[in-house]
């Protein structure tokens, strides 16, 4: 009786753990860490996951057998699994490949291993979980969309409650100019293309109770949760949520008529569909997509509805206005992509086999960056993703990854379409053997879980439309490991009895005693707490960090150092290193000033062994080498010492050797070899280092032409060894050809006519 008693309360924990997963994480946010939305989000999956994981095993030393399923998906899911492993071994930054990005956190074999977890816990437990612990699992993810809307919709109109919770000011000012809810939504998911995403999704899990509602007042409901959630989508601008919820849209209806056109009302679901179909035509038409050509279309038509004798050339071009403080030459977006995705498909060559490691794409990147991506308007910006999952894989996990991942997606697709046609194919044999003259309503239980599979194929669906246009978060890939976890509840026995088990996959382990029970009880007790309380201190190791990473922008080196010092000790990150590498360089160069001179070789000592820690951790990250070249010349300026210059430029050469398309490389060593040229007295030598200089100057102009700059830069050290003339050059090219009216220029012309 006890027993029993203590199933039933590990059983609801679990329930309530997994609903607690999809009401929470698309909503959790925090302005205390460095990163606002996923990083959080993935602390709650890791600890709800740790709870799970407990309660999961918890179950098992009480019923001494280890429940874990057999599934459809497990070798899938081994391939998987074991090509994400063998690449993190042979990662370029083994740390990184296993925690995942620093900014981005998912992603990273670590949490692979939660989301797997996960999904064995859910086909594991689910026929404990009661027969509508699916269906509420699937109402409370609506409901919290609907918070998510709720949330989001203010800052539509300049209210943003992320802003009023952040700074209490009920405004969308908080925000930066890349972030600006009234023109492109983001709500609690952190980007437009994420909340785009997740919008898709809780769009067709709406859908399923759409069409299985007989009540008026829920059928109502439902109407308005469709025609709002696709309203906020359209204030996302995400074109790619767009195109998968037409393209799934199109898939239900090309599935749903093939499989329950014979339905006794179908009649009743079509006069739903063209209800719903009007109210979201009706909104496009007020609300736009953001896609100017389907925009323009659409003005058209109502131009042509109100004016009907007016010639189409009369018709006002709809042109897309820049943003205020926004430059008009910003680059587009599909453009950008095709760059990063050209790059993505050269490291996939480069590291066949497994890719560069997990994560790793940050990094990575900058070996095959091709030199176009120097002539847009996100030049200088750190994709840390490729914008592409599939292409992402190819990247930072090889063929082999990549191979592995479209098995698995494969495997399910074609799983749930096909275990969809066999059970409906039972339900028609079912009809005619009970002599029934037509086929089930759609209220009924056996046909409802077909249509709710269906449902649930086309936000599969949505999530691999969505991901080729960007990357996976922490929010979609719950649903990406979940869904076909629930496809395996609804197209296998839904209740299976101790017995059914057993012969599924539950052996009996070797537990026998009431003593083992004890011991192993207090050893899972033990690692759990282990597991929560590492997760705490990751939070706070984060929030010490962006502390100290703030101090250090506004100059507070001193206090900066004592919070990244902390940092570190709550949590192991490279980052933390090459952040209070740089915080001590500076504290050591404003330590100099002060006449320290103890402490000033103490800070540079210190400095230097933590960005020779960074870079032992991962050596071929080309930012901790710009650290070290950075550094390099604060200590010149603090001690005038030659030697410091010399390690600096060996640092550029060796990131020039990682990232050759990098513009600010020889840009920097420009700059160096001009700093040597000055200390040498020898005239051959000074000779050589002007010309390394201006050679270095002109590799920056060929990677980025169209940046004033390099050419001021040019002209500068032109002048500043006796070349007039061809500064001269340089300067009318400036005012000639990129920057008619530039001041700088201008000014550097007078000077130079002067001489």
């Amino acid at each position: 009786m006890l027993k029993s008693r203590l199933i039933d309360y590990i059983n609801k924990f679990l329930k309530y753990c997994f609903y607690s997963l999809f009401i929470f994480t698309p909503l959790i946010m925090s302005s205390h860490t460095s990163e606002l939305f996923e990083f959080n989000k993935v602390l709650l999956i890791y600890i709800i996951t740790t709870l799970i994981l407990f309660f999961w095993l918890l179950k098992m030393i009480v019923n001494n057998k280890i429940i874990i399923k057999k599934t459809p998906f497990d070798i899938p899911i081994f391939l998987f699994s074991l090509t994400q492993l063998i690449s993190t071994v042979f990662s370029i930054d083994r740390h990184t490949s296993f925690f995942g990005y620093y900014g981005r956190f998912n992603g990273g074999l670590l949490s692979l291993i939660a989301y797997l977890i996960l999904y064995y816990g859910f086909v594991s437990n689910f026929p404990d979980f009661g027969e509508r612990f699916i269906f509420n699992l699937l109402k409370l993810s609506i409901f919290s969309s609907v918070a998510v809307i709720l949330w989001g919709l203010p800052g539509k109109f300049g209210y943003d409650l992320s802003c009023f919770v952040f700074t209490g000011k009920l405004t969308d000012s908080c925000w930066t100019d890349q972030f600006r809810p009234a023109e492109r939504l983001f709500s609690t998911l952190g980007q437009p293309n994420w909340l785009g995403a997740y919008l898709t999704i809780t769009f067709f899990l709406g859908l399923y109770f759409f069409l299985k509602t007989k009540d008026s007042k829920y059928l109502i409901l439902n109407t308005i949760y469709l025609t709002v959630n696709f309203i906020t989508l359209l204030f996302t601008r995400s074109r790619s949520a767009l195109l998968a919820l037409v393209l799934g849209i199109c898939f239900f209806i090309v599935l749903f008529y093939s499989h329950f056109r014979h339905c006794r009302d179908i009649s009743r679901v079509f006069k739903r569909a063209i209800v719903l179909t009007i109210l979201l035509i009706i909104s496009v038409f007020i609300f736009k997509t953001g896609i100017q050509s389907i925009d323009q279309l659409i003005d058209w038509v109502t131009y042509q509805k109100i004016f009907v004798n007016e010639k189409i050339d009369n018709i006002p071009n709809v042109t897309k206005q820049p943003s205020s403080g926004i430059n008009s030459d910003v680059t587009e977006s599909g453009d950008i992509r095709r760059i990063v995705w050209q790059g993505a498909v050269e490291l996939g060559k480069r590291y066949p086999w497994f890719g560069s490691g997990p994560e790793t794409f940050a990094y990575s990147y900058y070996f095959v960056r091709p030199k176009e991506h120097n002539l847009t308007s996100e030049w200088d910006f750190l994709y840390n993703k490729a914008h592409n999952e599939y292409l992402n894989y190819l990247a930072t996990t090889g063929f082999v990854g990549l191979g592995a991942y479209l098995i698995f997606i494969l495997v399910v697709v074609i799983f749930s379409i096909y275990n969809l046609k066999a059970q409906n194919s039972k339900l028609k044999t079912k009809s005619k053997n009970l002599n029934l003259k037509k086929d089930l309503k759609i209220e009924d239980l056996d046909l409802s879980s077909r249509i709710l599979v269906l449902s649930l194929i086309c936000a599969y669906l949505s999530i691999l439309v969505t991901n080729f246009f960007g990357f996976s978060t922490t929010t979609i890939n719950l649903f990406f490991y979940i869904i076909p976890a629930i496809f395996i509840s609804q197209l296998s026995n839904p209740v299976l009895d101790e017995n059914q088990l057993s012969n599924i996959n539950n052996r009996q382990s070797s537990i026998v005693s009431s003593l083992k029970q004890k011991v192993y009880t207090g050893f899972i007790i033990l690692f759990t707490f282990y597991l929560l309380f590492s997760i705490g201190r990751y939070r706070l190791a984060d929030i010490n960090y962006v502390k100290g990473d703030n101090l250090y922008k506004t100059g507070d080196y001193q206090e900066a150092a004592k919070f990244l010092f902390k940092a570190l000790e709550y949590k192991y990150e490279h980052v933390y290193e090459d952040k209070l590498s740089s915080v001590l360089a500076y504290l050591a160069f404003v330590s100099s000033y002060q006449k320290q001179t103890k402490t000033t070789k103490q800070l540079i000592d210190l400095s230097k062994f933590y960005n020779q820690k960074s870079l032992a951790e991962s050596a071929m990250n080309i930012l901790y080498w710009k650290t070290k070249a950075k550094n390099a010349y604060l200590f010149y300026q603090i001690n005038g010492e030659i030697d410091e210059i010399n390690n600096g430029v060996d640092a550029l050469k060796h990131g020039e050797g990682l990232a050759s398309t990098d513009p600010k490389i020889p840009y920097s060593l420009a700059i160096y070899y001009s700093l040597l040229a000055d200390q040498n007295i020898n005239n051959q030598l000074t000779e050589e280092y002007q010309n390394l200089s201006i050679e270095e100057i002109n590799k920056t102009i060929d990677l980025k032409a169209n940046d004033k700059g390099y050419y001021l830069l040019k002209a500068q050290l032109l002048k500043k060894y006796h070349r007039k003339e061809e500064a001269r050059s340089v300067l009318k090219f400036i005012l000639n050809k990129i920057a008619p009216d530039d001041p700088e220029a201008i000014k550097e012309l007078q000077n130079l006519d002067r001489l």
